[in-house]
C-alpha cells in the first residue's frame, strides 16, 4: 500500500474498524473510505455494487457490522447473525468481482469451540460445539471465514483471515449494554470512583480467562499481514498471554484508584471459560506485540476519563 492506494474499511463505530480508519487518515492516505463515515449501506447489495463500481477500492478491511459483549450478544442475537452474514456476502463478493488487490477479513476468537484445547490453534476451527452465549455471532464469523477460503480456492482471490484477541484501548466501547469486558469494567470502576460507591459488581465468577490486544498492536499486526501474508488460512493475532477476569478487575481497580470492594455475581454467565490463542504462526512471520497489559489499561483508562470529562464540558 502507498498513500495513493484506495482503501475501504467496513464496520461500525467500534475500535477495530475505527482504529484502522484513524491510522490511514492520520498518516496522509488520500483515498480512505470508512463505511459509516460515507453512509455506505453495506446491507444493500445494490449500494455495495454501486460503490465498488464507482470507487474501485484496492485494499479492503472487513470487520463486524454488529458486535459486543455477552449482554449485546444475548439481546441482539438475530441482528448479530443476520446483519454480519448479509454484509459479509455483499462485501466479499463485490471485492472479488471488482478485482480488489488484497482483502482482509476479521473474525473473532469466539469461532473456536467452547472446550477448545488451550492455547487455541487455527486448526481447531469446527472441531467442537460453540459457546452458547455468542453462538449466532460466531456462526456468522465462521461463514465469513469459509466464504473467504472458498473464493481463494476457486478464484484465487487474495484474502487473509485474521482472528484478533479482544482489542481494547482509546476508543473502546464502554456502554454496559454493548461493551466487551474491558470497556465495561473501565466504565464501571471509573463511575464507582467518581460517585464514591463502596463496591463494583462484576458479572460471573471471575474465573474465566481472556486475552487482550492493545489497539496500536492490533493496527500494526493488521498492516503487517496486509502487506506480507498471502494465505487464506486463518491466522491468530494475540499477545500470547491471558488473564482471569478477577485479575483484570484487580488491575483496573488499582489503575482507577477505586477504594471499594469487588463483588462477583455468579448468577450471571461467565461465557467461555478460557480464550487464549496460539500466536506462533504470526510470530514465525516476524511480528511481535509491544504494549504490555497494565500499560495498555492505564492508557485506556486515562483516555476514558479525559473523554468523559470533555463530554461533560460540551
Amino acid at each position: 500500500m502507498n498513500k495513493k492506494s484506495r482503501v475501504l474499511i467496513v464496520g461500525h463505530e467500534e475500535i477495530i474498524a475505527a482504529s484502522l480508519y484513524q491510522h490511514f487518515k492520520s498518516n496522509g492516505f488520500t483515498y480512505v473510505y470508512f463505511s459509516p463515515q460515507i453512509a455506505l449501506d453495506v446491507l444493500s447489495q445494490s449500494a455495495v455494487q454501486y460503490f465498488f463500481d464507482k470507487e474501485r477500492p484496492e485494499y479492503v478491511f472487513l470487520a463486524s457490522i454488529r458486535s459486543g459483549g455477552i449482554t449485546a450478544n444475548q439481546k441482539f442475537a438475530a441482528e448479530f447473525i443476520y446483519e454480519n452474514l448479509q454484509v459479509q456476502n455483499n462485501i466479499i463478493h463485490a471485492a472479488y468481482q471488482y478485482g480488489v488487490r488484497k482483502f482482509m477479513f476479521f473474525a473473532s476468537s469466539c469461532v473456536y469451540p467452547k472446550e477448545c484445547p488451550q492455547p487455541m490453534k487455527e486448526e481447531s476451527l469446527l472441531t467442537g460445539p460453540l459457546e452458547n452465549t455468542n453462538e449466532p455471532y460466531a456462526v456468522a464469523k465462521i461463514a465469513g471465514i469459509k466464504l473467504c477460503q472458498a473464493y481463494k480456492k476457486q478464484y484465487g482471490f487474495n484474502t487473509t483471515v485474521a482472528i484478533p484477541a479482544t482489542v481494547y484501548g482509546p476508543g473502546s466501547e464502554t456502554d454496559l449494554e454493548t461493551a466487551h469486558v474491558m470497556g465495561a469494567l473501565i466504565g464501571k470502576f471509573s463511575t464507582a470512583k467518581q460517585k464514591g460507591e463502596k463496591e463494583v459488581v462484576v458479572w460471573g465468577t471471575g474465573n474465566p480467562r481472556r486475552e487482550f490486544l492493545f489497539v496500536d498492536d492490533f493496527v500494526a499486526a493488521s498492516l503487517f499481514l496486509m502487506e506480507r501474508d498471502q494465505s487464506a488460512e486463518m491466522i491468530n493475532i494475540g499477545d500470547g498471554y491471558d488473564v482471569s477476569i478477577k485479575e483484570l478487575s484487580e488491575t483496573i481497580k488499582k489503575v482507577s484508584g477505586f477504594q471499594g470492594r469487588i463483588v462477583f455475581d455468579a448468577t450471571k454467565p461467565d461465557g467461555m471459560i478460557r480464550k487464549w490463542m496460539d500466536n506462533s504462526r504470526l510470530k514465525q512471520l516476524g511480528w511481535r506485540p509491544k504494549v504490555e497489559l497494565t500499560e495498555g489499561i492505564q492508557k485506556t483508562y486515562d483516555w476514558f476519563v479525559n473523554h468523559k470529562t470533555m463530554e461533560l464540558v460540551k
